[in-house]
């Protein structure tokens, strides 16, 4: 037994050794200082680093080993009305995973980011994910999941996965996942004449137990399928769909249904002025496919490169039945090694979350306000 031990290690170091490893250590460090008047936290000030440790080894030209871990670090300060000041800071994990690829293949375990979809703004599909479409960083926390891909040789795919352990919302969800039961489901994408389609599934059980009345219905049955397709003729065009229908009555988050439709299109103004629009239909109802209360939502945005080093972007939405609009623009400058961001918008009282997915890197405030960014890759 001794014997074969020593084979199976000295064997190990030989192929380590005629691998062509790589090791690497980077991250993010970025600044926030917020000024919003008509928030009771007037003031907010943030610090955070994200270091990164990854690990190539490449088996042979066709097969490799890919580890990542990273870190979420940081430190804020929330100044209030009356002189008052709050801190909080934490030190979480951001990615840890191990991924396996081969020549059509990938298999993916641990903290990892899992995203897909054709829409940019409003994504019905955002099932594992919160990227806020105004974080110049699209940060997001990342799911404990287990993710196999294969490419077929026509450019179609296939996904499966699995999950668990993940107690927080995600995207569009109303009722939080029950960590301790398995989540799974699958993704396949075909390409079609100037484009691809493709089709999802998901099952989960949620927990609705932190909503008063369901307060007993901690693991509700729950079916989710999206569709969503995309194609490039002349415009961009695209759609994305979810539907999400729960086993057990809980009202009017029995049946979720979102539908966004958008569109692309670079006008040749100046460098190039790039518009993307899109709208969605959120609807909720309690006994079958429908839209009993529904909210639908309009984004425009605009994106101007001004040379080399800078660039404008203008983003808003409008809420059709609250008559309310929201509005953002930020301005990019790249300095040698220092990327800033001075950003300002207009956020209403009653845009519920359905536009933007909160999460824990980008504070939302409302009404008027202003924020400087300033980030440092290594």
């Amino acid at each position: 037994m001794r014997t074969r031990l020593y084979i199976v290690t000295l064997l190990f170091f030989l192929l380590a050794a005629e691998a062509q490893n790589t090791f690497n250590f980077d991250g993010q460090v970025s600044g926030v200082v917020n000024y919003s008047p008509q928030n009771e936290a007037y003031g907010f000030l943030n610090a955070r680093y994200i270091p990164e440790l990854n690990y190539d080894w490449k088996l042979d030209t066709v097969h490799s080993l890919y580890f990542e871990a990273s870190a979420n670090m940081y430190a804020s300060m929330f100044a209030y009305k009356g002189d008052s000041l709050r801190t909080d800071g934490a030190i979480q994990p951001y990615r840890i995973y191990a991924r396996f690829t081969g020549k059509r293949y990938e298999a993916r375990i641990g903290l990892q980011k899992i995203d897909f979809g054709s829409a940019m703004i409003l994504r019905p599909l955002q099932w594992f994910n919160e990227i806020d479409p105004r974080d110049p960083l699209q940060l997001t926390n990342g799911v404990y999941a287990a993710l196999g891909r294969y490419y077929f040789l026509n450019n179609a795919n296939i996904w499966v996965w699995g999950l668990i352990g993940n107690v927080n919302t995600r995207g569009f969800d109303v009722i939080r996942p029950n960590s301790s039961i398995p989540e799974f489901g699958g993704r396949f994408q075909y390409p079609v004449p100037k484009g691809e389609v493709a089709i999802s599934y998901h099952h989960r059980y949620a927990d609705a137990s932190e909503i008063p009345q369901y307060a007993t219905q901690n693991s509700i049955p729950e079916n989710r399928i999206g569709l969503d397709g995309k194609w490039d003729v002349g415009v961009g065009l695209w759609f994305e769909t979810s539907y999400i229908k729960k086993q057990q009555n809980v009202g009017e988050l029995t049946n979720q249904t979102l539908i966004t439709v958008g569109t692309d299109y670079t006008l040749g103004i100046g460098s190039g002025l790039m518009v993307v629009f899109e709208h969605m239909l959120l609807g909720f109802d309690e006994n079958h496919l429908g839209f009993a209360t529904h909210v639908n939502t309009s984004a425009l945005s605009f994106s101007y490169p001004i040379g080399f080093f800078d660039n404008l972007s203008i983003f808003s939405t409008y809420s059709w039945e609250f008559e309310t609009a929201s509005f953002f623009v930020n301005y990019q400058h790249d300095f040698k090694k220092i990327t800033t961001y001075l950003m300002a918008y207009y956020t209403p009282k009653t845009s519920l979350g359905f536009v933007y997915n909160e999460n824990d890197f980008v504070n939302t405030f409302t009404g008027p306000g202003l924020r400087l960014m300033l980030v440092y890759n290594h």
